[in-house]
């Protein structure tokens, strides 16, 4: 199979899919934190909101993609989990205290755990190995492009109407409600016929391979290290004093870097290896995160900004290297479910990264948690298996 053949069409469209929800999404995400502080919560309910969130999210993408292999359909599943998270916007625009926050989050990351390993899955199955980088890279940059479309929306939005932010959840809500009529209506899925068979295996870890297993390891020590991006944001608007308007221009611009370099780094994946790209992504990780540790009150919109372009950098060595890489290692016939435990991994590292996070923030100091993340990071790359490319 040429790597350079065009990708399919399903490929592309999936990829509009999310550039649409992630734009929905990225109008509003950057400012939770913020309406939760104008709510009184502390800085450990928001830990406990992402943690949780994000643990749901990753618990959810384990049984999602089991179910799909045994369904031999993904379609489904990803068109409810599109759906739960659009009709989470408005819910948390309405919410007067900090747990209704919360069980929106939750609703939105239930969405997200439904549809992520049956998309992943969706994409492995159509596109060979040699496309793969590829085709999880031009996804991933399709989604950063709909994550830096988001926040200037609310940007220019803010500038214009300072005083609405709550409104700004009900206008995220339409391009959510376009994603999944896009899904609906347009993306194509073929049965797959091993599936008719039932073949897919019960869930054990011993069918996971000794390689998988040590990447998984490594995968769980980095993400118990990795909080919340909340409390990147956070640190910037109470350690560096940026407004909101600004915070969402920081975020946008944060995302060109993963958008413009996705695709590019993604194919690069498919040469070079994947390894190589996951090892500099997480130093460039714990970079950052000592910078945000060091954060001066006087740094400033340059100086948060240049954080932040880094913190781009790291997305975009990492997020389509780490899913391709799971995608090598996994059984074909049991992909669906194997994905879904690499992000059940990584999902349940966010409730205790973001907690613990939230109580050093609280209860310590704000460079506290950004220390524990660095030093994390650099454990996991000596952890992660150095695979050459088949």
């Amino acid at each position: 199979m040429d790597p350079e053949r065009p990708l399919p069409a399903t490929v592309k469209a999936l990829g509009l899919v999310s550039l649409l929800t992630d734009l929905s999404s990225e109008m509003v995400y950057p400012l939770n934190g913020r309406l939760l502080r104008l709510l009184g919560a502390p800085a450990w309910a928001l830990g406990l909101i992402e943690g949780l969130a994000e643990a749901t999210a990753s618990t959810l993408k384990l049984y999602s993609g089991t179910v799909s292999d045994r369904m031999g359909r993904r379609k489904p599943l990803a068109l409810l989990g599109y759906g739960l998270a659009a009709l989470s916007k408005p819910l948390i625009g309405v919410a007067g205290g900090w747990p209704l926050v919360l069980g929106a989050r939750l609703l939105d990351r239930t969405g997200k755990g439904l549809r992520g390993a049956p998309r992943d899955a969706l994409i492995a199955d159509i596109c060979p190995k040699e496309q793969r980088g590829r085709a999880y890279g031009l996804h991933r940059s399709l989604d950063t492009t709909g994550a830096v479309l988001g926040p200037l929306v609310g940007y220019w939005y803010l500038r214009t109407h300072p005083e609405s932010l709550r409104t700004l959840y009900w206008l995220a809500f339409i391009p959510a409600v376009l994603g999944v009529l896009l899904l609906w209506l347009v993306v194509k899925e073929q049965p797959r016929r091993e599936a008719a068979n039932k073949t897919v295996p019960r869930f054990s870890l011993s069918g996971i391979s000794p390689t998988y297993q040590r990447f998984l390891l490594a995968v769980g020590i980095f993400s118990l290290s990795n909080s919340s991006d909340q409390f990147l944001l956070l640190r910037a608007q109470e350690g560096a004093g940026l407004s909101p308007q600004n915070i969402l221009l920081v975020y946008a611009l944060f995302n060109v870097v993963e958008a413009s370099l996705g695709y590019i780094v993604g194919k690069r994946s498919d040469k070079i290896g994947r390894v190589p790209l996951i090892l500099a992504g997480w130093g460039v990780f714990a970079l950052v995160y000592a910078g945000f540790a060091l954060l001066p009150g006087g740094l400033g919109f340059s100086g948060v900004l240049g954080l932040f372009l880094l913190y781009g950098l790291y997305y975009t060595l990492t997020q389509g290297a780490q899913k391709a890489l799971a995608a090598d290692l996994s059984d074909p016939n049991a992909r669906g479910q194997q994905l879904g435990v690499f992000h059940l991994v990584v999902g349940l590292g966010a409730l205790p990264a973001s907690l613990l996070a939230g109580l050093l923030y609280e209860r310590v100091s704000p460079s506290a948690p950004f220390w524990v993340g660095a030093g994390g990071a650099l454990v996991a790359m000596l952890l992660l298996p150095r695979e050459k490319k088949s």
